[in-house]
C-alpha cells in the first residue's frame, strides 16, 4: 500500500518566495494557452497566482491539486497536518513555550509567529472532512492530522487543544529546543554557537519525553535537528537512536520515514538516517511514508526511495491510520 502521512497544505512567511514557490506549483498543474513568458502567458499565471492567494488553503481548487498528484503517485491514503503554529486558537501555547524575549532570537521568533499564526484551527478541520468524500469518489482515502510541537512543561495544555477534534492521527514534532526553533534558517548561526554533543543530547532528550507523553500517533522527523548538516560524529548518537528506539516501542508509537529534509534541506537526507532507520527496525518499531510536502507538487516525493530505504533496513510493513487506531499493512 502507498501512502503519505505527512502532508500540509500551506506554512508562512508570506514573503515574494512564497509567493514564488506557490507559482510554480500551480504551473505543475495547469496549462497556459499562451506563449511563454509572454505579457499575455504572465497574466494568465497571475490570475491564477491572485486566485490562489484570495481564496487560501482551504479552498477546493487547492486541495484538487494534491488530489490530482496524489493520483499520479499511485497513493492509496493521504494525511493532511497542517502545524499546530498556523492557528490563532493555538498562538498562546506557542507564546508561552518560544523564546520571544528582547534579544535577537526572541525578537526574530515573535516576529516569525505573528507572520504564520493566521488561520483558523476550526475552518481547517472543518475544510479536511467536507473534502473526503470527493477523494473516497476517486479511491483515495484523505485523513484529517494535526503536526504539534511538543514543549515541556505544556503537556496538560497541548492534550487540552488536541482533544477538541476527532482526528486521524497526531504526530508529535520537536522544532524548538529551549525555545529555541533550531529549523528557521534565520538562527542557523546558532549551531555554530552551540557544542553539537550537548545540543543532541538535549534535542533526543525531548523527543524521548514527546514519546513518553503519549500524545501522538507519530513521532515526526526523529534526526531532524541535523538539518543545516551539523551533526557530530554518527557513532556518537547511537546509544540516542537505541533510546528513543526503545522509547518508541514501550510506548508502542509509531515513527515515519520522512523525505522532506532529502529534497528541501542542505542535509539531503531523509529522517531518520539509514543508521537510526535500521535501530528502529531491531526494535520493532512501527513506520510510516511521509513526504512533508508543503505543496501539492511535492506530495509523495521520494516515497519510492523511502520504500526501498525501508526494505534494505529490514522492514516488510507500514502503518497508516484512521481515527486514531493504527493498521498495518504490506510494504509494497
Amino acid at each position: 500500500m502507498k501512502v503519505d502521512f505527512h502532508v500540509h497544505l500551506e506554512e508562512g512567511p508570506y514573503s515574494l518566495r512564497w509567493l514564488q514557490r506557490t507559482a510554480d506549483a500551480l504551473l505543475q498543474f495547469h496549462r497556459l494557452d499562451q506563449p511563454r513568458h509572454t505579457k499575455a502567458w504572465l497574466d494568465d499565471a497571475f490570475h491564477l497566482l491572485s486566485r490562489r492567494v484570495s481564496q487560501g488553503a482551504f479552498s477546493t481548487a487547492w486541495l484538487d491539486l494534491y488530489r490530482e498528484q496524489a493520483k499520479r503517485r499511485g497513493l492509496q491514503e493521504v494525511g493532511i497536518v497542517d502545524h499546530l503554529y498556523r492557528f490563532r486558537e493555538c498562538k498562546g501555547y506557542y507564546e508561552k513555550h518560544m523564546l520571544r524575549g528582547e534579544d535577537q532570537l526572541g525578537r526574530l521568533q515573535a516576529v516569525w509567529l505573528d507572520q504564520v499564526c493566521m488561520a483558523s484551527l476550526e475552518e481547517y478541520v472543518s475544510f479536511i472532512q467536507a473534502e473526503q468524500a470527493r477523494w473516497a469518489a476517486d479511491g483515495i482515502q484523505l485523513r484529517l492530522g494535526i503536526e504539534a510541537d511538543y514543549f515541556e512543561g505544556g503537556e496538560n495544555e497541548l492534550a487540552s487543544i488536541l482533544g477538541q477534534y476527532a482526528w486521524d492521527h497526531v504526530i508529535g514534532s520537536v522544532h524548538f529546543v529551549d525555545g529555541w526553533g533550531f529549523d528557521n534558517p534565520d538562527t542557523l548561526e546558532r549551531f555554530k554557537e552551540v557544542h553539537l554533543p550537548d545540543l543532541y543530547r538535549r534535542f533526543f532528550q525531548l523527543v524521548e519525553q514527546a514519546i513518553d507523553s503519549r500524545l501522538f500517533d507519530i513521532a515526526a522527523h526523529l534526526d531532524n535537528l541535523k538539518v543545516f548538516d551539523f551533526r557530530p560524529d554518527e557513532a556518537l548518537l547511537q546509544p540516542y537512536y537505541e533510546r528513543i528506539a526503545a522509547s518508541l516501542q514501550r510506548n508502542d508509537m509509531a515513527t515515519e520515514i520522512n523525505t522532506g529534509l532529502y529534497y528541501r534541506y542542505p542535509v539531503k537526507e531523509a529522517c531518520p538516517s539509514f543508521r537510526f532507520l535500521s535501530t528502529l527496525q531491531r526494535y520493532g518499531v512501527p513506520i510510516t511514508t511521509s513526504s512533508d510536502s508543503h505543496f501539492p507538487d511535492h506530495l509523495g516525493q521520494h516515497l519510492d526511495w523511502a520504500r526501498d530505504q525501508l526494505r534494505q533496513a529490514g522492514f516488510s510493513k507500514i502503518v497508516r491510520f484512521e481515527q486514531r487506531i493504527r493498521k498495518e499493512v504490506d510494504l509494497e
